[in-house]
C-alpha cells in the first residue's frame, strides 16, 4: 500500500528477503485477519527490547519495519485519519529505504546536519520527525481513549489537537475537524481492530508503553544536537 515494500503484511506478494522471526509472525498475524493491535504492540515490544540490547542505539532497519505496521492503526480510524496515513505511509517508506544505506537514526541525523538539511522537505531526518509525530498521535489517542467513557470522536480530537495541529494550517484543520465526524463509533472500532472491550484496554497499553521509550529517545536525538521540537 502506498510503496510499501513487498514484505510488509498489508501486501500479498511474496517477501523479497528473508524476514526474521519476529517480522514473519508480525506479518503472519495480519494476513490471517488477526488483531492488529496486538500484533503492533509486540513489534513494538521487541523494538524497545532491541534498543536496549544495542546499548541504546535504534537501528533504522527494524525501525522502519516496525513503524510500517502503524500504518494499519491508522487504517482502522477511517476517512477521517486519512491524511495522516498518507502522510505516514510516505515517509516511513523514505526511512525504510534510508535503512539500506544507514545503520542507526544517529547516522540520518548526522549525515543531515553535516549537509545542512535537517529541516529540508524531503530529507530523511525531517521524514523521521514526521514518524515520530504518527507514532505520537496513535499514543495519546490510546491514552485519550483509555482515560474518559466518552467518544471516539473526543479522543481524536484532543490528540491532533495536542500533537498535530499546531503544525497545520488554518485550511488543514478545518478539514480534519470536518473529517472527524466520520469517525467509528468506540464499539465499531474495537470490533475492527478484533478486540473485546477489555482485551482493547490492554493492547492499547502495551503500545503506549512499548512506543513511549522509541518516541522519548527520537525526541532526545534532535535535542542533543540543539535542534528543537517545534517544527
Amino acid at each position: 500500500m502506498l510503496g510499501f515494500r513487498q514484505h510488509m503484511p498489508w501486501s500479498s506478494a511474496a517477501p523479497a528477503e528473508p524476514l526474521c522471526d519476529k517480522a514473519a509472525a508480525v506479518v503472519a498475524a495480519r494476513r490471517g485477519m488477526e488483531r492488529p493491535l496486538t500484533a503492533v504492540a509486540e513489534a513494538f515490544e521487541e523494538l524497545a527490547r532491541g534498543m536496549e540490547a544495542d546499548g541504546g542505539e535504534l537501528r533504522l532497519a527494524p525501525f522502519g519495519d516496525t513503524c510500517a505496521l502503524v500504518s494499519v492503526l491508522f487504517s482502522s480510524l477511517g476517512m477521517a485519519f486519512k491524511f495522516a496515513e498518507i502522510e505516514y505511509v510516505t515517509k516511513v517508506n523514505d526511512l525504510i529505504g534510508a535503512g539500506k544505506s544507514y545503520g542507526t537514526l544517529n547516522d540520518i541525523l548526522d549525515k543531515d546536519l553535516e549537509n545542512d538539511s535537517v529541516k529540508k522537505q524531503g530529507s530523511h531526518s525531517r521524514n523521521l520527525r514526521r514518524v515520530r509525530l504518527g507514532l505520537g498521535l496513535i499514543k495519546v489517542l490510546f491514552e485519550q481513549f483509555l482515560a474518559t467513557e466518552g467518544s471516539l470522536y473526543d479522543a481524536a480530537t484532543t490528540a491532533y489537537g495536542q500533537v498535530c495541529a499546531p503544525f497545520h494550517s488554518w485550511a488543514i484543520r478545518k478539514a480534519v475537524g470536518a473529517g472527524m465526524y466520520t469517525l467509528p463509533s468506540r464499539e465499531q472500532l474495537i470490533v475492527r481492530l478484533n478486540e473485546t472491550d477489555c482485551s482493547v484496554q490492554k493492547e492499547m497499553r502495551r503500545y503506549i508503553d512499548a512506543s513511549s521509550p522509541i518516541i522519548e529517545y527520537i525526541d532526545n536525538l534532535f535535542l542533543s544536537r540543539n535542534i528543537n521540537l517545534d517544527w
